[in-house]
C-alpha cells in the first residue's frame, strides 16, 4: 500500500468518526488521568450507557495538559461542539448521561469549555481559558485529541507527511531546514539540533545509530512521558527523519521501566509502523531501511546523560565517560551516534510537516520554537504546558498557573529539575530562554518547573535536591561522589540547628569545586540548587545558622509546638489525637505539650478547632513556655 492510500484510508476513518450519528466520548486516560480515577469513570460510562440502552463511542486519549482538572471527559454529540468536563467522578458520569445525552442539557455548571466550532450558552471557549490562551501547542498538538493506539488517527492529522517530504530531500537539505528552524536540543543543554546532526552525518564509521533519550528522571517532571503516552508516532516520525538524514539504519528508544504506559504505547506504535511499511526495510518503497528497538532503563538518573545512557544500552553499568570523543564520532559500540530527547524528536516531525519558517516564527532570536514544562508545586493549576520560548515566569505562574495556592506569597521557582536553580521573585519577569536562565544561574533542563510559596524552606529545598543528585551519582569521579556528600552533610547540620559560622562560605567553595571538576553534566550542575539559594536567599541560611530559626517553620529540629493557655478550652481533641501521648491536661483544663516527647508531627495543630486556634508553631531560641495545667472557666 502506498502512503497516499494509507492516508486516504486514515482520513476516511477519521471523517467517519467525526460525522458519526452517535455521540463520541473522549476520556483523558494517560497516567495522570488514571491516577485521578479515569478507570472508574470509563467503567461508569460503559455501565451507564448500557443501562440506558444508549450507543456511544468511547475513546481513551492522552493528557491534554490540565492535570489539576483530571479526570477529563469530553462529549461530542452529532452536529454539536465538543464539551470538556473536568474533575469527573462516576457520580457525575451518571448526571451527564441523563442530563446531556438523554435530556440535552449540557450542564454548564460542570463544563470547563467547548472545543472547535460552535458554542454553548454558559460555557466558555476551551482555548480561551486563562490556562490555555497563552499556550502554543506544537509538540502537544495531538495529545488529548487522537487515540494514541490508532495510527490512522495520526495519519489523518498530517502524520508521517514530514517523513514523506524528507524522503524527497537530500540529507543536507534536511539539515539546513532544521538549522533554519533554530531548533535546539530540548533535553537540557540546548545544543543546535541541525549542527549535531551534521556532525554525525559527516563522521566516518558504519553503522550509525539514532537514539531517543526518554530517561526522564527529574522529580516532578512528566513532559516526555506524557508525549509518549499521548502521541508516540510524532516522536517515532522524528526519529525516522533523523535516521534518514544521518544515514542510520538502527536505533534505540531508551525509556525507563517506571513508564509502563509509555512503553506499551511505544510498542504498539512500532508494530503498527512495521505493518504499514513505515519501519523496517525499504520504507515506503524507498532505499531507506531503519530498525528500531526499545531499551528499558532501570531508573538511574545518571543514565539521562548520553554517555551513561549508551553504556547502559550496550549492557554495561550506566556510567559517564569523558568527552571527547563525542557520541557523534564515537557513540554506541564506538560508532557515530546521534542522541536527542523525546521532545526534540517530536519537534522535528512538526518542522518537516509545516516548515522551518513556520516553526521559527515562535520564540526569541536565539531560542526558537516552543517548550513544554511540567508546572507543579505550590501553584493553583498544575499540569503540562507548552509555551513559546521567551515567555516570562510571571506569565507562566500567574496567567497559566493561576498564581500561588491559597493566595500565599510567591517565594521562588526551581527550573531545570534537581540540577537546576532556585530563582527568587526578582526573576518573575525574565524571559524563559536558554541564555537568560543560564545568566541567572539556572538551566532550562528538560522542563521541570516547581513553584514554591512562603511556607517553603529554601535550605530544606536545597537539601532535598542535593540529596537526590548525591544518591543518583554514579560515584565514578571524586568531585561529584565526595563533594556532594560533604555539601549534604553541611546542609543537614544547618537544617538541624547545628550550623556554624563559615558554613555558607564552605558550601560555596565545595559547590564550585564539584561544578568545575566533575566528569559529566550531573556533577557539573548538581551544585546549582545550593549556589542559587545562597545567591538569592542567603538571609534564610543566616537565620538557620545564626539565629537557629527556620523562617518557613519547616525544619523539625528548629520548630516547636505550644498550646496557648489563654486560648485552650480543654476540649481534649489534641490530647486524644497525639500519636506519642506528649500532651497532658484534663477536661476543661489548659493542655501542655511535653517537649521531650513531642516528635514535631504537627497533629495537634491540624486537629485544634479553628474557633480556638490554641496551638502555635514557633521557631527560634527565645520561646515563652506555658505554665503547668490550670483550671479555666467553661465560658472562657
Amino acid at each position: 500500500m502506498t502512503f497516499e492510500q494509507m492516508q486516504r484510508r486514515a482520513i476516511s476513518e477519521w471523517e467517519a468518526l467525526e460525522q458519526s450519528s452517535v455521540p463520541r466520548i473522549l476520556v483523558g486516560a494517560a497516567t495522570c488521568g488514571r491516577a485521578a480515577g479515569a478507570g472508574a469513570v470509563i467503567e461508569a460510562l460503559q455501565t451507564g450507557l448500557r443501562q440506558q440502552g444508549l450507543e456511544a463511542t468511547i475513546t481513551q486519549v492522552g493528557c491534554i495538559g490540565l492535570c489539576y482538572a483530571e479526570p477529563l471527559v469530553d462529549i461530542i454529540k452529532p452536529s454539536r461542539p465538543r464539551i470538556c468536563y473536568s474533575n469527573v467522578t462516576p457520580q457525575i458520569v451518571t448526571q451527564l448521561i441523563e442530563d446531556y445525552l438523554i435530556k440535552d442539557d449540557p450542564r454548564p455548571d460542570l463544563a470547563l469549555g467547548t472545543i472547535g466550532d460552535g458554542s454553548v450558552e454558559g460555557i466558555p471557549k476551551f482555548f480561551e481559558l486563562p490556562v490555555l490562551k497563552p499556550q502554543v501547542r506544537i509538540i502537544l498538538r495531538h495529545c488529548g485529541f487522537i487515540d494514541p493506539t490508532n495510527i490512522n488517527h495520526y495519519l489523518a492529522n498530517g502524520g508521517y507527511s514530514g517523513l514523506v517530504k524528507a524522503l524527497q530531500m537530500s540529507p543536507q537539505e534536511i539539515i539546513q531546514e532544521i538549522k533554519k528552524s533554530g531548533l535546539r536540543g530540548r533535553g537540557g543543554a540546548g545544543f543546535p539540533t541541525g549542527q549535531k546532526w551534521e556532525f554525525c552525518r559527516n563522521a566516518s564509521g558504519e553503522p550509525k545509530y539514532i537514539v531517543c533519550n526518554a530517561d526522564e528522571g527529574d522529580p516532578g517532571a512528566f513532559m516526555n512521558r506524557s508525549l509518549l503516552e499521548g502521541d508516540p508516532h510524532s516522536v517515532l516520525e522524528g526519529m525516522l527523519i533523523g535516521a534518514y538524514t544521518i544515514g542510520a539504519s538502527e536505533g534505540y528508544i531508551y525509556c525507563r521501566a517506571e513508564y509502563p504506559l509509555a512503553l506499551e504505547r511505544l510498542d504498539t506504535a512500532i508494530k503498527q509502523m512495521e505493518t504499514n511499511n513505515l519501519l523496517g526495510d525499504n520504507i515506503l518503497g524507498s532505499h531507506f531501511s531503519f530498525h528500531l528497538k526499545i531499551k528499558e532503563g532501570a531508573g538511574a538518573f545518571v543514565c539521562g546523560e548520553e554517555t551513561a545512557l549508551m553504556a547502559s544500552v550496550e549492557g554495561r553499568r550506566g556510567m559517564p565517560r569523558s568527552r571527547p570523543p563525542f557520541p557523534a564520532n564515537s557513540g554506541l559500540w564506538g560508532k557515530p551516534t546521534n542522541i536527542n530527547n523525546v521532545e526534540t524528536w517530536g519537534s522535528v516531525a512538526a518542522i518537516l510537516q509545516k516548515g522551518a519558517e513556520w516553526y521559527s516564527g515562535y520564540g526569541t532570536e536565539r531560542s526558537k520554537g516552543t517548550k513544554t514544562f511540567s508546572l507543579v508545586g505550590k501553584v493553583e493549576r498544575t499540569g503540562l504546558i507548552e509555551v513559546p520560548l521567551g515567555i516570562t515566569l510571571r506569565e507562566i505562574i500567574y496567567n497559566i498557573g493561576g498564581g500561588v495556592v491559597e493566595g500565599k506569597q510567591f517565594k521562588g521557582v526551581q527550573t531545570g529539575g534537581p540540577s537546576g536553580g532556585c530563582l527568587s521573585s526578582d526573576f518573575l519577569d525574565i524571559p524563559i530562554d536558554y541564555e537568560s536562565l543560564a545568566r541567572a544561574g539556572s538551566i532550562m533542563g528538560s522542563g521541570g518547573m516547581i513553584v514554591m510559596d512562603e511556607n517553603t524552606c529554601i535550605v530544606d529545598t536545597a537539601h532535598y535536591f542535593l540529596d537526590f543528585v548525591q544518591r543518583e551519582s554514579c560515584g565514578k569521579c571524586v568531585p561529584c561522589r565526595v563533594g556532594t556528600r560533604q555539601m549534604l552533610d553541611i546542609l543537614e547540620r544547618i537544617t538541624k540547628g547545628q550550623g556554624q559560622p563559615g558554613d555558607i562560605e564552605q558550601l560555596q567553595r565545595l559547590a564550585e569545586t564539584v561544578r568545575d571538576g566533575s566528569l559529566c553534566a550531573l556533577g557539573g550542575t548538581a551544585p546549582n540548587p545550593v549556589l542559587t539559594t545562597i545567591r538569592y536567599f542567603c538571609n534564610e541560611y543566616e537565620a538557620h545558622i545564626d539565629q537557629k530559626r527556620c523562617p518557613a517553620l519547616v525544619c523539625k529540629e528548629l520548630i516547636s509546638y505550644y498550646i496557648l493557655p489563654d486560648k485552650c478550652q480543654g476540649c481534649m481533641i489534641c490530647l486524644r489525637n497525639c500519636p506519642v501521648e506528649a500532651i497532658s491536661g484534663g477536661k476543661r483544663m489548659t493542655h501542655v505539650i511535653d517537649q521531650s516527647k513531642c516528635t514535631k508531627c504537627g497533629t495537634c495543630l491540624d486537629v485544634c478547632p479553628p474557633r480556638f486556634n490554641a496551638v502555635v508553631k514557633v521557631s527560634g531560641e527565645q520561646v515563652v513556655v506555658p505554665q503547668r495545667p490550670a483550671a479555666v472557666s467553661a465560658s472562657s
